[in-house]
């Protein structure tokens, strides 16, 4: 997660699920007072080279359990510094890679990417929530413990299936420019994508790895990541993938931006506005039994008679309106007074602030199970988004001490877990980035490559139908299809998380890894 806070600026357009309310512009760093630099010149050693960037590796040994079998496994957490081809440090990357011990012929043993989203967004989330071998103990229905957080083993682990390397972009986790190197030139579509890609290639090409199955697991604007990495990664350096895990996947920014003149989010959001409304109980009794049935129906609805009438515009007779508007309270939970308010159109921050309004209560963007209260009940969108807020403070304490006590990595440097360092990635007005198309087009050019797509019903910052239209919109040939699939569960944003949603998580991506490796 990932991670995220809010998403209160997309129509400034964009790329992030970790909003701050005042960000701060990343090629305008604040400016140190005249005191300060007076100060710096005066320490002693001030005007000497500064400090070579070097790699910084801590190799410790584990085991664990997986299935009944005990996996012996190393951790290396370090950095592992970029340079340019003169050799000249560019920046540091901070990584966790987890290595099954006792591997006789690597080429044998996936090795699988894996980072979150923001942008801005370290590697924690999907590192000790999904898929490594520790995990942050959370309840039995996924909601954080009372502090201080601790980690337990990760039953769901993907050690037993791949190799796991847990990298922290540019600017976020420990990862940094290296001195006199701007954060700006490794943030951006292109540059992050440039930047990470390097990595990967440089971290195959110091642990022996290029005969191994290859795969990349990215979460929430991970996936725009991931999608342009395939590409990038095939187009470079000649490294084709044999699949991508897409978890909470948004490919096409154009099915998030709410706003005059795109009706796309209204649509895509609507089967998660009633998955929502169906979990706190907002439904008719004829759509409160079997989710999937009711969603199906909504999906239905969302693609024929509403899209139609917000093709329609004022062009539709008011007698239609009305009706289309019962039918979207109805789906929804809200009031037919307030759907027709809306222009039929109902942005996800006021729904989630809509929703539970006569309790008092918000609901989480990230996951709509989740509640919260504002001082006020009256306000058009929520203070905060408590689901972000539920996840955020277990984990970074947990990483910070697991990072430290258990894989023996010491730093004093803050673990920038959603870095405002990183923010704004802004295209220019009018445009929205969309990676689907490159992906089409590393699958086309790479007929062993399969991608998996994992949504979450209650995820309002990432909304599932969105996976299904987009694959439905990829113009891959019929041929093809069965490469690309969509897999769902009944929990949110990080549907992990979720006991019962993470071992179902395990076992999909799993059985998709094995399909896509040969002979497996």
């Amino acid at each position: 997660m990932p991670r995220t806070s809010r998403l209160p600026i997309l129509l400034a357009l964009l790329l992030s699920f970790s909003f701050l309310p005042h960000p701060i512009r990343a090629d305008e760093p604040p400016a140190k007072p005249p005191a300060a630099d007076k100060a710096d010149k005066a320490k002693p050693g001030a005007d000497k080279e500064a400090k070579p960037v070097q790699d910084k590796v801590s190799r410790t040994q584990h085991s664990i359990t997986l299935g009944g079998q005990k996996i012996a496994y190393t951790a290396t957490a370090g950095t592992l510094v970029l340079a340019d081809e003169d050799g000249k440090p560019r920046a540091s990357f901070f990584y966790i890679a987890y290595t099954r011990d006792g591997v006789k012929d690597p080429r044998e043993r996936p090795v699988t990417f894996s980072y979150n989203g923001g942008p801005g967004s370290a590697a924690l989330w999907v590192n000790i929530g999904a898929f490594g071998p520790r995990r942050v103990e959370m309840s039995a229905e996924g909601m954080p413990l009372p502090p201080p957080a601790r980690l337990v083993d990760n039953e769901d682990s993907l050690l037993d299936v791949t190799d796991l390397v847990f990298v922290d972009p540019i600017g976020t986790g420990y990862s940094r420019p290296a001195p006199g190197e701007p954060v700006k030139d490794f943030t951006g579509l292109k540059n992050d994508i440039e930047s990470m890609g390097a990595f990967i290639r440089l971290w195959i090409n110091r642990n022996q790895r290029w005969g191994s199955p290859k795969f990349l697991a990215g979460e929430s604007y991970g996936t725009t990541r991931s999608a342009g990495l395939a590409a990038h990664l095939q187009d470079r350096y000649g490294l084709d993938l044999n699949g991508i895990v897409l978890v909470s996947a948004v490919l096409n920014w154009q099915d998030f931006l709410f706003g005059p003149g795109n009706d796309m989010p209204y649509i895509t959001y609507l089967p998660t506005y009633a998955a929502a409304a169906w979990y706190h109980k907002k439904l008719p009794p004829e759509l409160s039994g079997d989710l999937r049935k009711t969603l199906d129906e909504v999906q239905e609805f969302a693609l024929h008679d509403y899209a139609i009438a917000l093709l329609e515009g004022n062009r539709m007779p008011a007698t239609k309106r009305h009706e289309i508007a019962v039918k979207v309270a109805r789906y929804t939970g809200l009031s037919v007074d307030y759907v027709e308010r809306a222009d039929l159109r109902i942005e996800h921050e006021h729904f989630a602030k809509e929703l539970l309004r006569d309790q008092g209560k918000t609901i989480g963007r990230l996951d709509s199970r989740f509640t919260g209260r504002d001082r006020d009940g009256v306000g058009e969108v929520d203070e905060f988004d408590p689901a972000d807020t539920a996840v955020d403070a277990p984990f970074v304490a947990a990483m910070s001490d697991y990072v430290r006590r258990d894989l023996g990595f010491e730093t004093d440097l803050i673990y920038e877990r959603s870095s405002e360092k990183v923010y704004p990635w802004a295209l220019p007005e009018g445009q929205y980035v969309a990676v689907a198309e490159p992906l089409r087009k590393a699958m086309m050019k790479n007929p062993s490559l399969k991608v998996m797509i994992a949504s979450g019903y209650f995820d309002m910052a990432t909304p599932f139908f969105d996976g299904t239209y987009t694959i439905a919109h990829m113009g891959l040939p019929e041929s093809d299809r069965g490469r690309m699939h969509q897999t769902f569960y009944e929990a949110g944003h990080m549907m992990y998380i979720h006991p019962p949603d993470h071992a179902k998580l395990h076992k999909d991506i799993a059985e998709f890894m094995r399909s896509a490796i040969p002979g497996k």
